[in-house]
């Protein structure tokens, strides 16, 4: 058992983070938190937005404020942004305040689900599926430092897996108070 305060749930754009924690928050009854929706709230502007006029950077800062805020609230359930375990700090405060859970896609299930979505600023580009492989490969040691539990979702309905990832959860993380 990992005792942490948080789930938080890390992985690739299009592995579920956000369609699976909502699931999984409301089948362990707890909040839930998506922090690009957070951010886009507090910003008053979409994410594609805050990167086309503060660059990756300006929006890695708002992530960073955003994550150390969400892990000093109450037990939730969190969906991080695929680029949070980018900072040092970011994967520092992810080992010593939350249980992580890494899920993992394949570049072809990403392209499957990634298919209408024209929000990802990252894949504003002609070759979608070589910018998936090379963020695969770029961050794939980052997602492996702070998991505590890799979890595949390719071929899985969102609530088919929080069913799954609820029950491993249940058998591997011991929520513990937040501290501020």
């Amino acid at each position: 058992m990992n005792p942490a305060p948080h789930l938080v749930l890390v992985g690739p754009m299009g592995a579920g983070k956000t369609s699976i924690g909502r699931r999984l928050a409301a089948r362990l009854g707890l909040p839930f938190t998506d922090m690009d929706e957070r951010i886009e709230a507090r910003a008053g502007a979409k994410v594609t937005t805050i990167f086309e006029l503060e660059g990756e950077a300006g929006f890695r800062a708002r992530e960073r404020e955003m994550l150390d805020e969400v892990l000093h609230a109450p037990c939730q359930v969190i969906a991080a942004g695929g680029g949070v375990v980018l900072a040092d700090d970011n994967r520092r405060a992810l080992r010593e305040r939350a249980f992580v859970v890494l899920l993992e896609v394949g570049v072809e299930g990403q392209l499957e689900r990634l298919a209408r979505d024209r929000t990802r600023p990252l894949l504003q580009r002609d070759d979608r599926e070589a910018v998936l492989r090379d963020l695969a490969q770029s961050r794939a040691a980052l997602y492996a430092d702070v998991a505590d539990l890799r979890f595949a979702t390719d071929g899985m309905k969102p609530e088919d897996a929080a069913i799954a990832l609820g029950h491993l959860v249940d058998a591997q993380w011991h929520r513990s108070e937040a501290a501020a």
